[in-house]
């Protein structure tokens, strides 16, 4: 399989034009009240028929951080989704996700810890209540959604394997089987997709381990069965269907920053005075609407974490 390099990969490959020019089209026709209908056609029948059609998860704890604003419809955030492995259009993920595998699966957390563990998948739904978290989810290429997230503060899985004092980042790499997703055989990306926080950002009350959305088990074209979601920063840097996590005393190298560092930083959080080479972030599109709003410093949610960041460039640090 060929994997292309930061030397001899282009931007234009990672987010190809035409697809996003493409998208910047589905968009606006959502905006007219089409978007649903055509995003649900992208779904699996009994998605489609039920409305949901995912394991219920229960009981939810309500939490405080979620925000009132609308949420998406179940379809735009099933049918509208980043998932490289599954494929580079919006639509892909939700056409090739079904051959996923959830069941068994492990996540093994290691490095710079005291007691360094492998958890199953039943035994990580255990550490803590499941809450329901309304959460925006904001893109690089200027739409954003609200999504009802599932789940639990990434915190309460990062305890139990005692970092040391000397822990100064997390790691997360995600599964990549070319058996079941079919973009880890394409060289879009260096896989295996590799993210990472900060150690105070990973421990932040807001960073969230989702294992389902809508009440419901997550679906897999969203990262089932387990996903980082990091609401202040933007959706790329949330990292799907995570098999290892590792505490590290070097900042560690995410995917979309070794293949375009000029256009994808280590921090990645919402700045509207920070363009993306390829399109301002100063204004946004909510999936379903068509008037663009004004994009907010780090996506909202600033009265929360904009402390983390005390004294640091964010143009510079992006």
């Amino acid at each position: 399989m060929l994997i292309k390099r930061p030397a001899d990969i282009a931007p234009s490959e990672i987010t190809p034009r035409a697809l996003f020019d493409g998208r910047r089209d589905f968009i606006r026709t959502a905006g007219l009240g089409l978007g649903a209908a055509l995003i649900g056609a992208g779904l699996p029948p009994a998605a489609r028929a039920a409305g949901h059609g995912g394991q219920p998860l229960g009981p939810l704890v309500k939490s405080p951080y979620s925000t009132s604003e609308k949420l998406n419809d179940y379809s735009d955030i099933t049918g509208y989704c980043n998932f490289y492995e599954f494929g580079t259009d919006k639509s892909d993920p939700a056409r090739n996700a079904h051959r996923l595998k959830t069941r068994p699966w492990t996540v093994s957390i290691e490095g710079l810890v005291n007691k360094p563990k492998t958890l199953a998948i039943e035994d990580v739904l255990k550490l803590a209540p499941l809450e329901e978290r309304i959460y925006r989810l904001r893109c690089v290429e200027a739409w954003s959604m609200v999504i009802p997230w599932v789940g639990f503060p990434l915190s309460a899985l990062l305890k139990q394997v005692e970092p040391l004092g000397s822990a100064k980042y997390v790691e997360f790499t995600t599964l990549a089987d070319p058996q079941t997703m079919p973009g880890v055989r394409s060289g879009v990306l260096d896989w295996p997709y590799v993210e990472g926080l900060r150690l105070d950002e990973a421990m932040h009350p807001l960073t969230l381990i989702a294992v389902g959305l809508y009440g419901e088990v997550l679906p897999n074209q969203n990262g089932a069965p387990m996903r980082l979601v990091v609401p202040w920063k933007y959706g790329f840097k949330s990292a799907k269907s995570i098999v290892k996590i590792r505490f590290t005393d070097k900042e560690p190298v995410s995917s979309w920053t070794r293949a375009a560092s000029r256009e994808y930083g280590f921090y990645s959080n919402v700045n509207p005075d920070v363009d993306h080479p390829r399109w301002s972030q100063a204004r946004e599109r909510r999936l379903g609407e068509f008037t663009k709003r004004k994009t907010l410093m780090f996506n909202g949610y600033g009265d929360q974490v904009a402390s983390l960041y005390t004294g640091m460039d964010l143009q510079k640090n992006f």
